[in-house]
């Protein structure tokens, strides 16, 4: 699939992206999100639990790595979400032992995976992929790619 780019000039649109890419998503969907430090990838997602009616504080779980929210669907009908900070991981092996396979594979929520770029090939291939680049002229802009189908060539399985 092309990839869509949009642009961003606050943390507001950046969130309001998110919210209207949430559109798309349905239970068993996984977003592996990339960026550098700052970049807004929490800013994202939380539009994405925003469009889920999510009422918890969503916030990077830099040191948790695995943050569950309850959220629900426009019919109603509940969806859990999991969101993920592989910002501290270093291994496979440190991936087996948050059981971030389980929570890939869950099929009953939507996943979103902030540097999935550590997930060491370990990402499902069918699911969607964000890029939030900086902008280096103006420290508000971002330019936001979002893909379908595969992610970036550095997550297919390089140790980090």
């Amino acid at each position: 699939m092309e990839a869509e780019v949009f642009e961003s000039n606050s943390e507001d649109q950046t969130t309001e992206l998110g919210r209207n890419f949430a559109e798309r998503l349905h239970r068993g969907d996984t977003v592996a999100i990339y960026g550098d430090l700052g970049a807004g990838k929490t800013e994202f997602v939380k539009g994405v639990c925003e469009h889920f009616n999510v009422v918890e504080i969503v916030s990077s779980p830099t040191f948790s790595i695995i943050n569950q929210y309850e959220g629900a669907t426009i019919h109603d009908s509940e969806v859990k979400i999991y969101h993920v900070d592989l910002y501290r991981i270093n291994s496979k092996k440190e991936l087996g032992d948050i059981g971030f396979n389980e929570c890939t594979h869950s099929n009953d929520a939507i996943k979103l995976i902030e540097w999935a770029e550590k997930a060491n090939g370990a990402l499902p291939g069918d699911r969607y992929s964000v890029t939030i680049k900086l902008n280096d002229d103006d420290e508000n802009k971002r330019l936001i790619e979002i893909r379908h189908g595969g992610g970036m060539p550095d997550d297919e399985g390089a140790e980090h």
